[in-house]
């Protein structure tokens, strides 16, 4: 007798993704935007010339090389030190313009800059001497509450100031100590 066993089987079902011409398709297929197709339309004729004018400039450059290179070998020692000469000449003008778009740029800084802080003192001297006047009203106060404490000490010590004296006897070499006495302090006011 045979065994038979049931088996279940699942089916999954995966969605099928379009292939045109090798590329695969992600999204629905919709058409090139007509700015896209605008860009190419323009894009490649001007490119395609563009690309055609550097060949041609390129290859007339070499034959132009190659028909001139026996006369830069026969004048070379003429060419070398012109070509130097002309370069050197040519990186002291571009130095030149280059300093002086620099300094004409600097001069054009520094004048916005004046021109717009010049606009701004009144408002900053005004500040400056708002706060100049604080401060002096500040140290005014301090000095005043400085004195009133000096003089408030100056009273409490010639009010309540005592001290004990001890007067020694050095005549005979020997020290003798005297009895202690108390005397007060009298601060003269002013």
């Amino acid at each position: 007798m045979a065994d038979v066993r049931t088996h279940s089987h699942q089916l999954q079902v995966h969605p099928q993704r379009q292939h045109e011409g090798g590329i695969k398709v992600v999204y629905p297929q919709s058409g090139p935007s007509s700015t896209q197709v605008l860009a190419v339309f323009v894009g490649v004729p001007v490119g395609g010339t563009l690309l055609t004018i550097a060949g041609l400039t390129l290859a007339g450059s070499v034959i132009g090389l190659m028909l001139a290179f026996p006369l830069f070998l026969i004048f070379s020692p003429v060419i070398v030190p012109a070509a130097f000469v002309i370069g050197l000449a040519m990186t002291g003008f571009l130095a030149s313009g280059a300093i002086g778009l620099t300094g004409l740029s600097s001069m054009s800084w520094v004048l916005n800059y004046i021109r717009r802080a010049g606009e701004h003192i009144p408002e900053e001297l005004e500040e400056a001497k708002q706060r100049l006047a604080d401060m002096a009203e500040y140290v005014g106060q301090r000095t005043k509450d400085a004195g009133q404490t000096i003089e408030d000490k100056a009273h409490d010590v010639r009010e309540t100031k005592t001290f004990d004296v001890r007067d020694r006897d050095t005549t005979k070499g020997t020290h003798n100590v005297r009895d202690t006495k108390t005397h007060e302090v009298r601060v003269a006011s002013t």
